[in-house]
């Protein structure tokens, strides 16, 4: 074997595309795992399951919003 013995880009192997069903799927999947998660710990630890997960996510919000706007 050579160093010419290398794959072509014609003959690299390329992933599969997700079609936009299997998006949309992935994202209602990982949202209502974040919801079930955040409801266990509403159940588990009372008042503050339900308010702190939510104060731990002002500066990525915030983050997000900037990132947003920027463009």
């Amino acid at each position: 074997m050579t160093a010419t013995d290398t794959l072509q880009p014609s003959q690299t192997p390329t992933r599969p595309e997700r079609s936009e069903a299997t998006e949309v799927a992935i994202v209602i999947l990982t949202v209502a795992i974040l919801v079930a998660a955040w409801a266990t710990a509403v159940v588990i630890w009372g008042w503050p399951g339900l308010y702190i997960p939510a104060v731990a996510m002002v500066p990525v919000m915030f983050t997000a919003l900037i990132y947003i706007a920027w463009g």
